[in-house]
């Protein structure tokens, strides 16, 4: 059932975080799993008609923008976090993720910015994508976030000793940042 589910997430991106966190416990579902799972289908029952739409419109310019957020020690049992993305391309969603983060995070300034440094990745392959399509971005791309302590993060480059311990793969979107390719925006 789980994996019938997440093929439906290609055109579902509403139940990217539910099914993803079911998909967790697969090895040894319990009845509380089962009822998840149950309640899953109920929704797409209740929400049949919903899909993607992309529309052209002829004076729309394409420019791919990301939004990137997470819960805090959202997982009860291992206490880790789970990032989440989504970029629009002229309004469109082209691209979305739900996983849970590699490391235990310390706090949510953390957390988010493990989240931005993987949204960051997936901004950095969509725009060597759309360059190979010949589709010009202007600019940096726009990377939304809802944590203001982690954009000041992202664009301060000394490393504070509260943060010595994250892991230099996620401070791939300071670099980002400073060659302007990704900008981190409060968003809330």
């Amino acid at each position: 059932m789980i994996g019938c589910l997440m093929y439906l997430l290609a055109t579902r991106p509403d139940m990217t975080f539910a099914v993803c966190l079911a998909a967790r416990y697969m090895e040894r579902p319990t009845e509380m799993h089962v009822a998840v799972v149950k309640r899953i289908m109920r929704y797409l029952k209740g929400t049949l008609k919903f899909g993607m739409l992309y529309k052209c419109k002829n004076n729309t310019e394409l420019t791919l923008q990301g939004w990137s957020d997470s819960d805090y020690a959202g997982d009860h049992d291992d206490r880790k976090s789970t990032s989440g993305y989504v970029f629009t391309l002229g309004g469109s969603a082209i691209c979305w993720s739900s996983k849970k983060q590699p490391i235990v995070t310390l706090s949510t300034t953390e957390a988010e910015f493990v989240s931005a440094a993987s949204c960051a990745c997936q901004c950095l392959w969509l725009k060597n994508v759309l360059d190979h399509l010949h589709i010009e971005q202007n600019g940096c791309i726009i990377v939304n976030c809802d944590n203001s302590s982690t954009i000041k993060l992202s664009k301060n480059s000394i490393m504070h000793g509260k943060r010595k311990h994250i892991d230099v793969m996620f401070h791939f979107v300071r670099d980002l940042s400073k060659d302007g390719v990704v900008e981190l925006q409060y968003y809330k």
